[in-house]
């Protein structure tokens, strides 16, 4: 049952990030290494914020409580405002990288567009996020022990790991609407972003009380995907299209089984 419950949930948290790489990045070499790159930003934002809070925990009083709590939720606050910095600072990256491959290139053509860019640094940032936010988690789901067993949720793996599918595309949406807010200059959009990063972290408090912070993350993350579908150059026609394309697939497959 470990085992089961082991790839049940790794393959919630990473199977859509895992499709969304085979199909759309590893077969570009310069995607992959946009990828490669927006994950390693992620990971010193966490560098930087984890440093900030080891040292604000060290230098409390480790006795009290509420205090500790209070840090706790600094350090979390700290860690949005770090990522979201970087974020920024891999933006400016990749606009002069842009700007290189345009000089570099024959017809004065980047070979990968700023929206593209924007698409597969979320998707970095999303991975790397969602790996150490479940990682820990889904070693212990090995076992030896039983979720639940002195009267805890035993939905705990369960709803971790659509807690990390919902991070994880939260940061490839969130990318793709940054992006393009810096390039249009629209602050406020910026502002939305870094807000509603934060609103989905501290909903993450309301644990135990699942419903109190997946319900409210997945009702972000459908408005963040529409925003970003919009963004990123699709229509309401496109849209449509593809809503009628899922239902004659799921028509199509619910006569099949039929037969």
């Amino acid at each position: 049952m470990t085992l089961s419950t082991f790839f049940g949930c790794t393959f919630i948290a990473f199977g859509p990030a895992l499709a969304l790489f085979l199909f759309t990045v590893a077969k570009e070499p310069l995607r992959v290494i946009i990828l490669v790159a927006g994950a390693f930003f992620w990971l010193v934002s966490l560098l930087f914020s984890s440093l900030v809070w080891f040292i604000a925990v060290k230098a409390s009083n480790g006795d009290n409580d509420k205090l500790q709590h209070g840090l706790l939720i600094f350090g979390v606050l700290l860690s949005v405002i770090f990522q979201e910095t970087f974020r920024y600072g891999y933006y400016r990256l990749l606009r002069k990288a842009q700007e290189g491959l345009v000089s570099l290139s024959e017809d004065g053509c980047s070979p990968i567009s700023m929206k593209q860019m924007a698409y597969v640094a979320g998707l970095g940032f999303g991975i790397m996020s969602g790996a150490f936010s479940v990682v820990n988690i889904l070693a212990e789901s090995i076992g030896p022990g039983t979720i639940g067993i002195h009267g805890d949720s035993p939905y705990f793996f369960l709803t971790s790991a659509f807690m990390t599918l919902a991070v994880i595309l939260l940061h490839l949406c969130w990318g793709v609407i940054y992006f393009d807010s810096c390039d249009k200059g629209c602050w406020f959009f910026v502002l939305l972003i870094v807000i509603s990063h934060l609103l989905v972290s501290c909903l993450t408090f309301a644990n135990p009380h699942y419903e109190g912070s997946l319900i409210p993350t997945y009702g972000i993350l459908f408005g963040m995907a529409m925003w970003a579908f919009f963004t990123g150059g699709g229509t309401t026609r496109t849209f449509v299209r593809f809503l009628g394309s899922c239902f004659t697939k799921a028509q199509s497959s619910s006569n099949h089984t039929e037969n």
